[in-house]
């Protein structure tokens, strides 16, 4: 049966997924419910996480397609299959513009080519041609027409660091939509959705009605592959995996789920996969890091740069709903464009304080979004890093050579030039010890190596952590001081105390940084 199974990778197309029998995860039940709760719809969901297949199964449900549903969760709800007229409409084509005049010419063609409707030589702007469209088909049918609107922010996320032209841009999307609100008596069902959350008022004009249901408890595995999925539809995968990699099923299960799983999208929803990268894993038989073949996402890097994101602080952050679920253009750090995109995600939540703990949410994100960053930070090729000082590090990590994983270290950190970007506060600051601190962390991050920061104890923090399978250290460094008063600060602080009953290796650094060369000069270690 394994070698009859076909992943869709790549393929968002519903009709074509169920045509050629490929594997595809049951979603129509929330789909269904999800179409009766409200005539306007909005779901935020990061890239790749199937939200290009959800609008095409719409499609197809709206269209009366039932041949297409057989055996399906929805065929137990659906008892009319009746058919609507259709408008669907893909922006990512309209992503990348130059301008707004551009843009504007990119939408007109998407209505008058891409989507094949009929407009008319009086409608000028991609908002009458838009409205023109809705009352044709409306008028054609009969009958109210439904509106799909995928990856509607597409045309603004390359702007939104930019003070001139996001407005532009954005009051060129405030005209293209505003037939949502003008049409309404016309419309059966719409649904959009993207990454980012922009505010109603900024880009859907007067629409009072768009019912948010991105951190919905019920629609929260809607998009993406729950554990109860994973587990049952995706055993021969597993299966097949584990004998590649020479390991039970249940041993591959959590490499798998430590990989891919950890999405959140509720506080009390179950965790779901990331489905491009798990449905690619078995594809290609290798467990990798697929989601950032692209690469991290430039817009959001220049989000983090702009508010100098602290990315030591990203695996628990405590927030409430507000901060991180807030519109894009209305945001004071990097938090909301961090969530909404999939970089963290909700891992825990207090009821009394109504408070979020926010974190990376698997191993393929940590090494993916460290990779993107390394470059900007210390202005080396992440590529050459991992494949050169990375790799040599972890080997005498690894091995318990913790002389040589600090010779390692000290002709690395010497190779670093001090470049502008996140690290300007700190060197405004002249913290060069965070700097450092920001340069461990993202080293050892980009190993998958459990790694942290100014990690608070009885006696007070303690600047880096790193937790091996046999070992853990302990590191305290000191700029304007030297290697023994580090040490001596971790043993008069307790520093080390709380790693001893772990059953562990406890090794113990104190670092003093030569300021001159810029990197370490001398260091103590005790076991």
């Amino acid at each position: 049966m394994e070698s009859k199974l076909k992943y869709p990778v790549g393929i968002q197309t519903f009709s074509r997924i169920r045509k050629e029998n490929y594997l595809y995860i049951d979603k129509t039940d929330l789909m269904w419910k999800m179409t009766k709760l409200s005539p306007f719809v909005f779901l935020s969901r990061p890239r790749r996480f199937g939200k290009s297949l959800l609008t095409t199964t719409l499609n197809a449900y709206f269209k009366g397609q039932k041949e297409l549903f057989e055996g399906l969760k929805i065929m137990e709800l659906e008892q009319d299959w009746e058919q609507y007229p259709v408008i669907h409409i893909d922006l990512s084509m309209a992503k990348g513009k130059a301008s707004a005049k551009e843009l504007e010419r990119t939408l007109i063609w998407l209505l008058e080519t891409d989507s094949g409707f009929e407009t008319m030589p009086n409608e000028v702007t991609p908002g009458e041609k838009f409205r023109g469209i809705i009352r044709r088909e409306y008028e054609k049918a009969h009958k109210n027409v439904v509106l799909i609107i995928d990856e509607y922010d597409a045309p603004l996320l390359d702007v939104l660091h930019e003070e001139q032209r996001l407005p532009e841009f954005r009051r060129v999307m405030q005209e293209f939509y505003q037939p949502l609100k003008a049409s309404e008596a016309m419309i059966k069902f719409c649904f959009i959705t993207g990454i980012t959350k922009f505010s109603q008022l900024s880009i859907f004009s007067t629409i009072n009605n768009l019912t948010n249901i991105s951190m919905q408890p019920e629609f929260a595995t809607i998009c993406g592959i729950s554990e109860e999925e994973f587990a049952t539809e995706m055993a021969f995968g597993i299966a097949m995996l584990a004998e590649r990699y020479n390991c039970s099923p249940d041993e591959m299960h959590i490499k798998l789920k430590n990989q891919y799983d950890g999405y959140r999208f509720s506080e009390n929803s179950t965790d779901v996969y990331n489905p491009f990268s798990l449905l690619k894993c078995f594809m290609q038989k290798k467990i990798a890091n697929y989601w950032f073949e692209s690469g991290t996402p430039s817009f959001l890097l220049r989000q983090m740069q702009k508010f100098h994101t602290d990315v030591t602080t990203m695996d628990f952050i405590e927030a409430s709903a507000t901060s991180f679920d807030r519109p894009t253009e209305a945001m004071e750090d990097a938090l909301p464009l961090l969530y909404q995109s999939g970089y963290l995600t909700i891992k825990d939540y207090d009821q009394k304080s109504d408070t979020y703990v926010l974190s990376i949410p698997n191993n393929e994100v940590r090494t993916g979004l460290v990779s993107g960053l390394i470059p900007t930070y210390t202005g080396l090729s992440s590529v050459k890093i991992q494949d050169g000082f990375a790799l040599k590090l972890w080997r005498a990590l690894d091995k318990d050579d913790i002389e040589a994983a600090m010779n390692e270290l000290k002709a690395f950190l010497a190779s670093i030039p001090y470049v502008e970007g996140f690290q300007q506060k700190l060197k405004d600051e002249k913290n060069y010890e965070g700097f450092y601190e920001y340069t461990f962390w993202l080293i050892f991050n980009m190993m998958n190596v459990f790694a942290q920061t100014q990690v608070k104890c009885a006696g007070g923090r303690i600047d880096f952590v790193i937790r091996m399978p046999e070992t853990t250290y302990v590191f305290e460094m000191k700029v304007n001081g030297t290697a023994q008063e580090a040490m001596d600060q971790i043993d008069g602080k307790g520093y080390a105390l709380p790693y001893y009953t772990e059953g562990k290796s406890v090794v113990k650094i104190g670092i003093q940084f030569d300021r001159e060369k810029m990197t370490i000069g001398d260091y103590l270690i005790e076991r």
